[in-house]
C-alpha cells in the first residue's frame, strides 16, 4: 500500500524495504576522550539518534599497549553488508583494517616522494553474539 506523505511525496507503508541503511559511528565518551559505537541506522537519522543495531565499538585513543581498540560482531556486520548497508568512509577504513572488506583506496595527499605511512597500532577483537 502506498500513501502520500506531506508535501505530496510518495511513501511505502510496508516498513523498512526502501530505507537507505548506513553503518556508521556514534560518538560517546566525554571531552577529549572520545569513544565510538559502530551501529546500523537509517541514513536520514541524526549521528547519535535512533539506530537499528549496535554492531561494535571503536576506541581511537591508544591504550597503554599503544593500540587503538576495535570490537565487532563480525557475523552481524557481514549480514548488514550483504543486505546492502553502506559503511561510512571511516567505518569502511576500520572494516578494511580488520579484514572484513577490501581496504578502500587511500585518498591522495601527502608530500610528493614521501615514504608511505606505516600502519598504526590497531588491535581488533571479535565480539560474540550469544546474548
Amino acid at each position: 500500500r502506498v500513501t502520500r506523505a506531506r508535501g505530496g511525496r510518495r511513501r511505502s507503508s510496508g516498513g523498512r524495504d526502501d530505507m537507505p541503511v548506513r553503518i556508521r559511528l556514534a560518538r560517546y565518551g566525554h571531552r577529549n576522550h572520545p569513544f565510538y559505537r559502530i551501529y546500523v541506522a537509517d541514513s536520514r537519522a541524526p549521528r547519535d539518534g535512533k539506530h537499528l543495531e549496535i554492531v561494535g565499538h571503536y576506541d581511537p585513543k591508544p591504550e597503554i599497549d599503544g593500540n587503538k581498540h576495535l570490537g565487532l560482531k563480525i557475523d552481524r556486520v557481514k549480514y548488514w553488508l550483504s543486505v546492502g548497508a553502506q559503511p561510512s568512509d571511516t567505518v569502511a577504513r576500520l572494516l578494511g583494517q580488520a579484514g572484513i572488506i577490501p581496504p578502500p583506496p587511500r585518498k591522495g595527499g601527502g608530500r610528493p616522494g614521501a615514504a608511505p605511512a606505516t600502519g598504526r597500532g590497531f588491535a581488533a577483537s571479535a565480539l560474540t553474539t550469544n546474548l
